[in-house]
């Protein structure tokens, strides 16, 4: 039997970034807001004493566990797709805050590019340019409509960063200075500059020094510990939802948290949502929880798995290519990454953050001529401190045998002599890459797995041996001993590590080829918010959180002027992008 519960203003599905931003803004503004999520509590005390790299990064302890719901992967629509079962590829987050309290926090904006990727590329070199099955399309917004949603959202996580030399005017400088350089990002940077590139800080929310933020949460200065992607942050130094937009929210008295609530299904009458249905994943019990406006701010796969079982918005037939829920779905992985090992110098790698090192954006979006190249887009290169944990750090030169003597003389020897150049690559979309139900595997209530279908295009491979080119000639020029690129595999293999996966519920200015507006709302059911990576029609350079949070800024301003002026689009399809 069903429980109904008490009409509320708002109701939020999944409180990690995306729906702590919602619950502080909407509460400030006076409405009620209930946010669900299916993981435990978490609070501070939980934070003590994680510097545990066995418990976290390699037990996964903080991550969803596989044990009851997982995704399923295949290649190509031909193949049976298998369930992914190894738990070190999956980092999706657990628990209140979700994976913003395990993340590297590194605070890159997207380009002007991306926003108009596709009429930015066809007015430069034309539409022949753009490979015939990739469906690039413009976001619907532009990079001038996104900067004050992005200072907004640096404010709020006191972003530490130096300007970006090839990004446009921003309304702002970052919130706090960049974190302090090491003695390899000092090198990097010369030879960087050597090489005639433009080398910079990278932006991070691990804040250099004590900042209250504007919603007067307070963060402490890094303590450079080397336990932060992937852990919790015991310093309260590195941004996160639980010490940030959530207590704003709860300090209102208008936002009610519930832990351990599983929503398995969005509620409505075919036009509008009604509110959701959701299940004490402890005792089994089912509730139902009406609320005026529902938002789904959960991670990509949930926010549209439940869109697809709730039977909202057309399911992308990747053959037709028509219908939207699935569509354009990108993985960030396959990061091409490539080690340099140093006979002469030793590094103290033990002190970083989680992103921690020095960025070239030389080579991102359209920042350079594509006219010869046979990709789109680009990639960003990145010094990056990974930290020298024991367990899962121990480089060693080519043609080293993996046991015996030899492998422990040389471990020992290049511990904390080894520095890596690693690079994050725009994923553009293809029409036979999407996501969608499985027929075969289901949940322990017997619901649908999440199907991917997706692997490395060919214009992720040409990229990444474009770009692996100028790992090699920076750290040649650094000094490097030795220099061990890594290749991407021959297919992907499921290995959602990195927590970037965008698509699914796309935005654009046309119902037709777009999920949700530029406000992140259905365009078939207008009082239904989809928030968060599932927004993105392609995945640009960087990692997502900073654009997915500004997006969802700037999508609480629409929710607040739809609860108090009483429903209806905010924009109109391919014609007005203003609240006006």
């Amino acid at each position: 039997m069903v429980t109904k519960l008490p009409k509320v203003d708002v109701v939020t599905v999944g409180v990690g970034w995306m729906g702590g931003i919602v619950a502080a803004e909407l509460t400030k503004a006076g409405f009620n807001v209930v946010g669900l999520d299916k993981g435990m509590e978490k609070n501070l005390k939980d934070y003590q004493l994680t510097h545990d790299e066995l418990r976290y990064h390699v037990r996964s302890e903080g991550n969803q566990s596989l044990t009851h719901e997982t995704f399923t992967l295949r290649n190509t629509l031909d193949q049976e797709a298998n369930p992914i079962r190894q738990k070190s590829s999956i980092v999706i987050g657990n628990g209140i805050g979700g994976g913003g309290s395990h993340w590297a926090a590194q605070t890159h904006r997207y380009y002007p590019y991306d926003f108009e990727i596709r009429t930015k590329t066809i007015e430069k070199y034309g539409e022949g340019k753009i490979p015939e099955n990739m469906t690039i399309q413009d976001w619907g917004i532009t990079y001038d409509e996104m900067d004050p949603y992005y200072d907004k959202f640096e404010k709020m996580v006191g972003a530490s960063g130096e300007p970006d030399p090839n990004y446009p005017q921003r309304s702002n400088p970052y919130p706090n200075p960049p974190l302090k350089k090491s003695e390899g990002m000092k090198m990097f940077e010369k030879v960087a500059k050597q090489l005639g590139y433009k080398p910079f800080v990278t932006p991070a929310a691990t804040v250099s020094q004590t900042y209250t933020n504007p919603d007067g949460e307070t963060l402490n200065a890094c303590q450079y510990c080397g336990f932060c992607s992937g852990n919790y942050c015991e310093y309260g130094a590195k941004a996160d939802p639980l010490v940030t937009v959530i207590p704003t929210a709860q300090k209102t008295g208008k936002f009610e948290l519930r832990s351990h609530a599983k929503v398995i299904r969005v509620l409505h009458d075919g036009k509008k949502a009604t509110g959701v249905l959701y299940q004490d994943t402890r005792s089994g019990e089912e509730f139902e929880q009406p609320a005026d406006l529902v938002v789904l701010s959960s991670y990509v796969f949930n926010n549209v798995r439940l869109l697809l079982l709730s039977n909202i918005g057309k399911p992308y037939d990747p053959v037709t290519g028509t219908g939207v829920i699935g569509k354009n779905f990108t993985d960030h992985h396959g990061y091409p990454t490539t080690i340099g090992l140093f006979d002469d110098k030793k590094f103290n790698n033990y002190a970083y953050t989680g992103a921690h090192g020095m960025t070239i954006t030389d080579f991102t979006g359209d920042l350079f001529d594509h006219s010869n190249l046979n990709f789109l887009h680009g990639a960003q290169i990145e010094f990056r401190h990974f930290g020298s944990a024991p367990i899962g750090n121990n480089p060693t030169p080519p043609g080293t045998q993996m046991w015996g003597r030899e492998f422990k003389k040389n471990s020992l020897f290049y511990s904390n002599r080894d520095l890596s150049i690693f690079s994050q690559k725009a994923a553009l979309p293809y029409k036979d890459y999407y996501i969608d139900l499985d027929p075969n595997y289901k949940d322990v209530n017997g619901d649908p797995l999440i199907r991917i279908t997706w692997d490395y295009s060919e214009n992720e491979r040409a990229l990444t041996e474009f770009i692996q080119e100028k790992h090699i000639e920076i750290l040649k020029e650094m000094g490097a001993s030795h220099i061990i690129p890594h290749p991407l595999p021959d297919h992907f293999s499921g290995f959602l590590n990195g927590q970037h996966n965008g698509g699914g519920a796309i935005m654009g200015a046309d119902p037709e080829t777009s999920a949700v507006n530029s406000y992140l709302q259905m365009w078939d059911m207008d009082n239904l918010f989809v928030c968060g990576a599932s927004a993105f029609p392609h995945f640009g350079v960087s990692n997502p959180t900073t654009t997915a949070g500004a997006l969802t800024y700037r999508a609480t301003e629409g929710m607040i002027k739809y609860l108090k002026e009483g429903g209806g689009l905010l924009v109109q399809a391919k014609k007005d992008k203003t609240l006006a």
